[in-house]
């Protein structure tokens, strides 16, 4: 451990200065990692004096679950510009990558906490993190409905044969394709005719198994079947991403399937 400035006990490597020649290394890629703050700050300014003190022990009460880099305006102009850092202290905070919040000015302590509460991961994401069962179940008792926990635990019953549990635990969650794609599929997978389709997408042949299930829409009467056909390709759909090539061609033969 080592003392910041006005003697706040800091855990070595989570309160440190970034310069121009250190931000992408040490701020950008290490937010990949956990989230980084970035305080922009300078020798000559009263309020950043005020608030870099609350920021550092902030941090620091989080055991290093956030880091914190000090940026010198004066020093790193380069930073400082691509930030388009006008008035200090500026604060930021990176996650994977990307500036997600940021304020400006002094703030008291209570706002500060609230700031780095939104971007510290919560239990439930840490357990989600980890992928195991008991992780899984401890993070959905935690937050009922996390598509992220219900989604990979509920594929892991199904594995188990425990069909019924894991419709259970998918009807919980609202608003995910995933989630809905998987219960439609399990609603459909004792259909004989539709094996070879869910076969073909388990062994990675994701557009003969969504060209399967598409082709069997315009044939099926049943509306409630017709919608489980259609929840099941938006789930693969919603998996590969929109730019993919097949879910690009797949989105237009789903649309001339339903109408």
């Amino acid at each position: 451990r080592s003392l910041a400035a006005g003697g706040v006990d800091i855990l070595d490597g989570v309160i440190f200065d970034a310069t121009d020649a250190t931000f992408q290394a040490d701020v950008v890629e290490r937010s990949r990692e956990l989230p980084v703050v970035v305080d922009f700050w300078a020798a000559w300014c009263g309020p950043c004096r005020q608030l870099t003190p609350i920021l550092e022990k902030a941090v620091t009460k989080r055991d290093g679950k956030v880091a914190l880099a000090k940026v010198d305006t004066d020093a790193n102009p380069r930073v400082s510009a691509d930030h388009r850092i006008q008035s200090i202290p500026s604060v930021k905070a990176y996650r994977d990558g990307n500036v997600v919040a940021e304020f400006m000015g002094a703030q008291p302590g209570p706002q500060v906490e609230r700031f780095l509460d939104a971007l510290v991961p919560s239990e439930a994401e840490e357990l989600v993190k980890s992928g195991g069962e008991a992780d899984l179940r401890r993070a959905l008792e935690l937050e009922p409905g996390r598509a992220d926990a219900a989604v990979p635990l509920a594929r892991l019953l199904a594995a188990r044969g425990e069909r019924e549990e894991a419709l259970e635990l998918l009807s919980n969650v609202t608003g995910s394709f995933a989630a809905d794609g998987l219960a439609a599929r399990l609603r459909l997978e004792g259909e004989p005719e539709l094996a070879d389709a869910f076969s073909a997408l388990d062994q990675g042949e994701v557009e003969r198994g969504l060209e399967s299930l598409i082709g069997a829409i315009p044939s099926t009467q049943d509306p409630d079947r017709r919608d489980d056909l259609r929840r099941s390709v938006v789930g693969v759909l919603d998996e590969l991403g929109v730019e993919h090539p097949v879910a690009r061609e797949s989105r237009r033969k789903l649309a001339a399937a339903l109408y």
